[in-house]
């Protein structure tokens, strides 16, 4: 960490002082109605909170848990949290009962605040009987050891808290696709070296505005909004829910927006599905009418604000971002991991190139490995995994790199792209080795395709498990079929012999956190899927056809 680093807390004091009536974050609550908070006001609840806290007792660095959907007070939770000398420990609001009691053992959880959940009886057998629960303002209905309105009773804390920058500050369990969740341990320091080095990247202030709706328990969130938001006076509001996402969006018209793939291919679907794409891409030809058609796309979906827009987790096609910038959206990609913040590369205004990520970020040092493993390191990669001495000595290098897993290249210019997972690599029956993650790319921009992976490890020819959009199943079934054939055709021209599918196969199911089938990020647990279906892929195979409906 530089010596010009804030540390998290001493940025949230110095805007609490700065201006204390400013809005913060505006929560959307039952009924239509809606609750802002300004700066002090978060500052004095979490004060009343952190004093509860300490009249707990609790041992010094205690892991406190964070269960809840985003909102208003899952910041002013983990803020409470860190004021108190905690560690903070935050799970995704979708696990199953047995996933929260692993990860709430393993830490050692003492107590968990529990907010917004849509099926707290589900979770709730989850939680061990010696971690007590503390109700959030916004929590689903039964009996908690404790509400928030009783910590509120307590008087504040009378000093302002400043934790070391070494002090750990929240544990950070990675979803994973495949494995059990391991516990990233991030201190003060990785925190305000990314925070404060983002802010300047994407040069944020105080009237920018944020909406949070991806996971907060997510490192991304966390940074982009949380961190985001106390380095630079950001306002955030909260997304209520699915069903009104649109109208949320529409409400924050954020000026700062981060997405995950799958997010920008529902707003294109969900264009599309309004208005043919033949249509929409005759008016974008138009000049001056172009730009006007563009403008109002972006105004229907709530982004016509966005000064940056920003996306990561996985790749996005192409066409996909040439989509949004003849709308007048300049979409960047992002990349990081959990185990550095989120804090490696970014894509600068300007400097696209297709096929390419963008380059890494200011501080962050990058070499490829023998094996072709991208390494990164900086002042934000973690301190290891709790608890986890052999996994940790897997991650980091003797020199302090953080080995990613994704096998990539980097050009003069500093731009990264990344070529497939080390781990992901597969191998047919031929002994061709395939990375899966370049076929679905070009794959997943197909309008009548919302998710895919691509398996063929030990069989002939790769073949691709496509889950189709909402537009193409209410579509006949010839047209579908046609289409993607004529789109395995086109793919299938250039890629190599040994990389080339044998087919798409049309599966009947929808993929989802809750099935099992995606991790809380929405990524695709190919472990699952090939579970799921790999009893039939010889049977595929064999019949050679091109395009398959999974009956």
């Amino acid at each position: 960490m530089a010596a010009a680093d804030r540390l998290p807390l001493d940025m949230f004091y110095e805007r609490e002082q700065r201006h204390p009536d400013k809005r913060y974050m505006v929560q959307p609550l039952a009924g239509g109605q809606l609750e802002t908070l300004t700066w002090a006001q978060v500052g004095e609840q979490a004060r009343r909170a952190a004093a509860w806290l300490r009249e707990q007792e609790l041992e010094p660095l205690s892991r406190i848990a964070i269960i809840s959907k985003n909102c208003a007070h899952w910041i002013v939770a983990d803020l409470a949290i860190w004021m108190a000398g905690h560690v903070s420990v935050p799970l995704y609001p979708n696990l199953t009962a047995e996933s929260v009691r692993q990860v709430l053992e393993h830490a050692e959880a003492q107590l968990a605040f529990i907010g917004k959940l849509d099926d707290w009886p589900a979770m709730a057998p989850g939680i061990p009987a010696a971690v007590r629960c503390i109700g959030l303002p916004l929590r689903p209905s039964g009996r908690f050891d404790h509400l928030w309105s009783d910590l509120q009773c307590c008087a504040s804390i009378t000093d302002s808290p400043r934790p070391p920058a070494e002090q750990l500050m929240t544990i950070i369990y990675t979803s994973g696709t495949t494995g059990t969740p391991k516990g990233v341990m991030h201190n003060y320091s990785n925190f305000a070296f990314a925070a404060s080095r983002a802010i300047k990247l994407f040069n944020v202030g105080e009237e920018d505005r944020l909406l949070s709706y991806l996971p907060l328990c997510h490192v991304a969130e966390r940074m982009f909004v949380e961190m985001a938001s106390i380095y630079a006076g950001q306002s955030i509001f909260f997304a209520e829910s699915l069903e009104t996402f649109v109208e949320d969006l529409r409400r924050a018209r954020p000026t700062v927006f981060f997405g995950v793939p799958r997010i920008w291919s529902k707003f294109h679907h969900g264009v599309i599905a309004r208005m043919p794409a033949r249509k929409l891409d005759r008016l974008l030809r138009v000049p001056l009418l172009g730009r006007l058609v563009g403008r109002k796309v972006l105004k229907g979906l709530g982004l016509d604000a966005v000064r940056f827009a920003l996306s990561g987790a996985a790749p996005v096609p192409e066409a996909l971002l040439n989509w949004y910038r003849r709308l007048g959206l300049d979409l960047q990609e992002v990349y990081g991991m959990t185990e550095n913040c989120g804090y490696s590369h970014v894509c600068r205004p300007g400097r696209y190139k297709a096929g390419w990520i963008g380059q890494n970020n200011p501080d962050v040092q990058v070499r490829i490995s023998e094996e072709g493993e991208v390494l990164v390191r900086s002042g934000a990669t973690m301190q290891g995994y709790y608890k986890d001495a052999e996994k940790t000595a897997e991650t980091l290098t003797a020199d302090g790199f953080l080995r990613t897993g994704d096998k990539g290249e980097q050009d003069a210019e500093g731009n990264l792209r990344l070529t497939g997972r080390i781990k992901e690599i597969f191998k047919t029956s031929k002994g061709k080795y395939v990375a899966p993650a370049p076929i679905e790319n070009r794959l997943a921009v197909h309008a009548r395709i919302e998710q895919v992976c691509v398996v063929g490890d030990g069989l002939p020819q790769p073949m691709a498990l496509c889950v189709l959009s909402e537009v193409a199943r209410q579509e006949p079934r010839s047209d579908v079929e046609n289409s993607l054939a004529r789109l395995l055709a086109e793919i299938n021209a250039v890629l190599d012999k040994h990389e080339q599918l044998q087919g798409l196969i049309l599966v009947k199911d929808v993929w989802a956190v809750e099935n099992g089938f995606l991790t809380p990020t929405l990524k695709i647990k190919r472990n699952v899927v090939e579970s799921a279906y790999g009893g039939r892929f010889a049977e595929w195979g064999e019949r050679r056809e091109p395009v398959l409906w999974h009956e």
